[in-house]
């Protein structure tokens, strides 16, 4: 599917609008994104399936980011977000980025790990090396758990032995069964092999098997985005300047740090969401990289170039998939999907990267352009004016009133809608 993601002025269109804008431009089925637009009417029975104890469903907006062109290729990409103005910054960092090409992206194979804790062994130095000694057999085991795996290319590829000192006195040999998931995110791949792995493994060892589950540091299966951003587009040198101040307060000290990465998770979390994906697993795989080095700290890293252009890299762990769980079962996210244009999990990492890049830089640009909530508030004006009761036209004349003023607040807004009434 090719798409031109460049859509001027689609922010200004309806939702009705917009989504015929998308359609056309994806040349897909109407039927094929409707579940984006409208509830499918089973949703209550497909959530049944889903989750326990069900008793309703938790609508969230989804909107379309534009502008990203990522590797050659223009995508239409949709984020499921309660936050204002996290689409519109992704959108406009992508339309920045697009002067020199838009984002450039790798992506490693899609590794997993699942873990097996071994405890009680005295000699654990010894039942280390004796489980590499069976090393093809042990991998040969938990390839004869999922053949379709094998058969598509992906399965256990190898293993790691750990020796964890917890305190205490307590030492565990922990081995590391690395797999290739293929396209899925991979948890139920990784954690069976693992279950089926521990008598096998305890007997080896000769140890009692605790623990048999996957890890979330996903740190084998990294994807990486670079991005130029254009000096002046940005808004000039010293604005340049500033979103590099920006980033070193974020790389130094961690509760700059904390805020700095929720950024991030902003613009990933929404792709994230909207495919179906695990967005808990993505989190604490980004969050715990972040402290990788002993010290939590920034995800992205931001340089001037030689012509005093902006440029923004990340490269965080991204264990997210096509086949399987939410992104199989739910209509939205299928529907989301089929409008991303993805066609691998590789491919899915990488797009997910980029928005996560560009709403990055669009916070910091706001940030030493603005100050954040000039045009964080613009937008949270619009949702304080439809709680307070506006309807219709009132709600435009709330927002316009409630900006000028300078303090979007509840009680302004009823004080607004109160004389907007009186006066009409």
């Amino acid at each position: 599917m090719s798409v031109n993601s460049r859509i001027p002025g689609f922010y200004k269109l309806s939702p009705a609008d917009r989504f015929k804008a998308v359609v056309e431009l994806t040349g897909l089925p109407e039927s094929e994104l409707a579940s984006l637009t409208q509830p499918a009417p089973d949703m209550l029975s497909i959530a049944d399936r889903m989750i326990e104890n069900v008793v309703g469903t938790l609508s969230i907006p989804v909107g379309v980011a534009a502008n990203f062109t990522v590797n050659g290729r223009d995508y239409l990409i949709p984020m499921a977000t309660e936050e204002p103005s996290v689409v519109a910054a992704a959108s406009n960092m992508a339309s920045v980025a697009r002067i020199n090409g838009g984002f450039f992206t790798s992506a490693d194979q899609p590794i997993m790990i699942s873990q097996i804790q071994l405890v009680g062994k005295k000699d654990p130095y010894g039942a280390r090396l004796k489980l590499y000694e069976r090393r093809d057999d042990i991998l040969a085991l938990a390839n004869e758990q999922d053949p379709l795996l094998v058969k598509l290319g992906g399965g256990a590829r190898d293993i790691d032995v750990r020796i964890v000192e917890a305190g205490a006195g307590r030492i565990y040999v922990v081995l590391h069964l690395i797999v290739d998931v293929r396209d899925a995110m991979g948890a139920n791949a990784v954690n069976t092999m693992a279950e089926a792995l521990a008598p096998l493994v305890a007997e080896i060892a000769d140890a009692r098997v605790r623990l048999r589950i996957l890890s979330n540091k996903a740190d084998r299966r990294m994807a990486r985005v670079r991005a130029t951003y254009d000096a002046a587009a940005l808004g000039g040198p010293d604005v340049v300047d500033g979103i590099i101040d920006a980033y070193a307060f974020a790389a130094a000290d961690p509760y700059r740090a904390a805020t700095h990465n929720k950024g991030i998770m902003n613009g990933i979390t929404a792709v994230v969401l909207a495919t179906g994906n695990d967005t808990r697993a993505v989190e604490a795989g980004c969050h715990s990289h972040a402290a990788a080095g002993g010290r939590y700290t920034s995800l992205s890293h931001y340089e001037k170039d030689a012509a005093g252009n902006l440029v923004g890299t990340m490269e965080v762990p991204m264990p997210v998939g096509l086949v399987g769980g939410a992104t199989k079962t739910h209509p939205v996210a299928q529907a989301a999907v089929k409008l991303l244009g993805v066609t691998g999990a590789q491919e899915l990492a990488q797009v997910i990267v980029s928005v996560g890049l560009a709403q990055n830089t669009g916070a910091l640009r706001a940030l030493a352009a603005e100050g954040i909530q000039k045009g964080h508030m613009s937008l949270h004006a619009r949702n304080i004016a439809v709680m307070a009761g506006a309807q219709g036209e009132e709600i435009e004349a709330v927002v316009a009133k409630l900006r000028s003023g300078g303090h979007v607040r509840m009680d302004r807004a009823h004080a607004i809608l109160d004389e907007i009434r009186q006066g009409a």
